[in-house]
């Protein structure tokens, strides 16, 4: 049975989540059609600037992303604390980039004196919108209402273009948060469709590779500003070089010729996380199918059910192989 939303995030349990989208025609969303040797390549563009022009509307920031041929993955950060600082202003200039805003709103926007029946109004109806430009659920409906009119008019047809719901996971943990973000930004590589992470295009990892290099962090993704400590600013709490070491140590040995072999420099992130190398190959490759809504160690799972009123979480068990510390014990 298909859960609500409100029952899957909670911003108390953590401001992480892996959403995901498939198409639902048999038609690619990018890339070549084999059948009627069409090229969609070009809607991987589409996808990718909606996704950043979103980000700078919605308090969400962008912790991963990759656009494969029939659907894309986008990891986000829900940033409440910024929203929660918005004026008037700033939560209506926001809202219409989106939708059209009422005749109240631009009178406010314009300068105009309201009375205090009209200004009580616009703040309750701001307030629905300061709490929908959070929400995981509005950013995707406008990120895929948006690329399925596109294609539509493209295809020139109707109908439904997207695989109903898109798929969401909470992210509870440091563990759960890094092999997540790593089995996205290597998705080009499972596939076939690149070689090396570099190459990976259309993804956050090719944009933090190609901003390292001059040593920056691309304004359009959430910076890595290193391991947990006091007065931790707003970021990923990983170093980058370390991220990069471990993405580029995990393709290589995604690779299915060399399943098996380990390499003695194994990233030194992992033991700080405490996933052992052949655990975290396994997450490389199984995280999507092996967890479902909430993914991290099981103390994590426990405290989030606790917070969503739910008794039980499916793939616990896996969560207690491979994300927990050996002292985790199930009940």
């Amino acid at each position: 049975m298909t859960l609500p939303r409100s029952s899957q995030i909670s911003l108390d349990a953590t401001p992480y989540y892996h959403c995901v989208s498939r198409c639902v025609r048999r038609a690619f969303l990018c890339g070549r059609d084999s059948e009627s040797g069409r090229d969609y390549e070009h809607r991987r563009e589409w996808i990718e600037n909606r996704i950043q022009q979103l980000a700078g509307v919605f308090a969400l920031d962008i912790a991963a992303f990759a656009v494969m041929s029939n659907h894309y993955h986008v990891v986000l950060y829900i940033d409440k604390k910024s929203s929660d600082k918005w004026s008037l202003t700033e939560v209506i200039t926001r809202w219409e980039k989106l939708f059209r805003a009422p005749s109240l709103a631009l009178r406010y926007l314009k300068g105009d004196t309201l009375d205090h029946c009209e200004l009580e109004k616009l703040r309750e109806v701001t307030a629905i919108w300061r709490e929908r430009l959070i929400d995981i659920s509005w950013f995707m409906r406008c990120l895929n209402e948006s690329i399925a009119r596109q294609a539509n008019a493209e295809d020139k047809c109707t109908g439904r273009f997207w695989e109903g719901r898109f798929k969401s996971q909470a992210l509870l943990d440091e563990k759960a948060l890094a092999a997540c973000m790593a089995y996205v930004d290597l998705n080009p590589i499972r596939a076939n469709i690149a070689k090396t992470p570099e190459d990976s295009d259309h993804t956050s990892i090719q944009l933090r590779i190609r901003s390292a290099i001059t040593a920056e962090q691309p304004k359009s993704l959430l910076p890595f500003v290193g391991d947990e400590r006091l007065n931790m600013p707003k970021g990923l709490p990983f170093q980058l070089g370390h991220y990069l070491e471990l993405v580029d140590w995990s393709g290589r040995h995604l690779d299915p010729k060399k399943r098996g072999t380990m390499a003695e420099n194994t990233p030194p992130i992992l033991e700080r996380l405490g996933i052992s190398p052949e655990h975290w190959l396994y997450l490389n490759r199984n995280f999507e199918s092996r967890f479902k809504g909430l993914v991290g160690s099981v103390e994590a799972v426990r405290k989030a059910c606790n917070l969503l009123n739910k008794r039980w979480a499916q793939g616990v068990r896996d969560c207690q192989k491979f994300l927990s510390y050996p002292s985790s014990q199930l009940n």
